[in-house]
């Protein structure tokens, strides 16, 4: 479907005939693709193989026909053909071309779409999905609106973010410190995912919400891996590649679910064990130092196990695992003391 939305996205081409179809107040059905499985289900009609231009498009709507482009959009390929998807396929649509339109998209696997003309409506199905068209203004005001609950929730992620870290040098770190952390993420990722299905439909038109985004984001994705590496449990048979695509499939409601996101990292959420402490293997804290390379990094964690193990080796100890040397050694304990040192200012500011 988001390649399906990007085609009919604002400025395009497609988009442009489309927006003509609705001013004109009429109907219109088009199917993306001219394979042979679309062409089997067409009778009549003809052959054109041109450029689609917004202008061609309004005007071959005028027919009763469908109208089949190449898989690109870029051409038209036959117009006031008359489709015949088979009638076994199911449809919860009412009117001739939407049901049409529903049937050939579930049947074949390609993008169906339908103008209303009655509704002044452009919907899009591909599969069993289908999305109707927002006018431009008010998906801009949608973006806008998910942009600054993204923001209000990146702002409280970086709050429990620094509570992690000083609970982390102070080696004081509960299920609590972590889940809080791991549901701050996920809840900005949900969000993230939203606006960027909205910048999708815009199109070019969203280049600079787009840039918003990214720098919202910039680091979270990571950042989520290098505490799922520092705290999840080992558990037969589950990889962190599984725990991430597991978080993913999670609903907002589930999100927020602070029993269902411990699980998934393999810990218990039960009061005896919910404030237990909890040893962190220090990936998070040593990315933080700067030029330091991920290999280096796994070295580090493999020789030492947790970061207070890192912590507590001398430089001598530290030279000695591969890939670091004396100058990676004090970069590594004058960055960890300087977060140390932080933590302790942050704490009684």
């Amino acid at each position: 479907m988001s390649e399906a939305l990007a085609l009919v996205a604002p400025g395009e081409p497609l988009r442009d005939g489309l927006d003509r179809i609705l001013q004109a107040r009429r109907g219109a059905l088009v199917i993306i693709g001219d394979d042979p499985l679309v062409l089997r289900i067409c009778t009549g009609g003809f052959l054109l193989d041109a450029e689609l231009t917004p202008q061609r498009l309004a005007e071959l709507a005028k027919m009763d026909g469908a109208v089949i482009l190449s898989r690109d959009a870029s051409r038209i390929a036959r117009a006031n053909v008359h489709l015949m998807p088979s009638p076994s396929v199911t449809t919860t649509e009412t009117g001739t071309r939407h049901r049409t339109a529903e049937r050939v998209a579930r049947s074949l696997e390609v993008t169906a779409i339908s103008v209303s003309q009655a509704m002044s409506t452009v919907a899009v199905y591909r599969g069993s999905e289908k999305e109707v068209l927002q006018p431009v203004a008010t998906l801009i005001s949608r973006t806008n609106e998910a942009l600054q609950t993204l923001e209000r929730f990146k702002h409280r992620l970086d709050e429990v973010s620094a509570v992690l870290t000083e609970a982390e040098v102070g080696d004081m770190v509960t299920s609590r410190n972590v889940v809080d952390v791991l549901q701050r993420m996920e809840m900005v990722l949900y969000v993230a995912g939203e606006v960027s299905d909205h910048l999708v439909e815009l199109g070019g038109g969203g280049r600079l919400l787009r840039l918003q985004l990214n720098e919202l984001m910039d680091g979270v994705p990571e950042d989520r891996l290098l505490l799922l590496k520092d705290y999840m449990r080992p558990r037969n048979g589950v990889s962190l590649e599984r725990v991430v695509a597991e978080l993913g499939k999670l609903s907002a409601e589930e999100r927020m679910d602070q029993r269902k996101l411990a699980s998934v990292l393999g810990l218990s959420i039960d009061s005896a064990s919910h404030d237990s402490n909890l040893e962190p293997k220090g990936y998070r804290l040593l990315a933080k130092i700067p030029r330091f390379p991920e290999q280096v990094i796994e070295g580090v964690v493999r020789r030492f196990g947790t970061l207070h193990g890192v912590m507590r080796a001398t430089i001598a100890e530290l030279e000695k695992v591969e890939g670091v040397g004396e100058s990676r050694a004090r970069m590594i304990k004058e960055g960890l003391s300087r977060m140390a040192e932080a933590s302790i200012l942050d704490r009684f500011s």
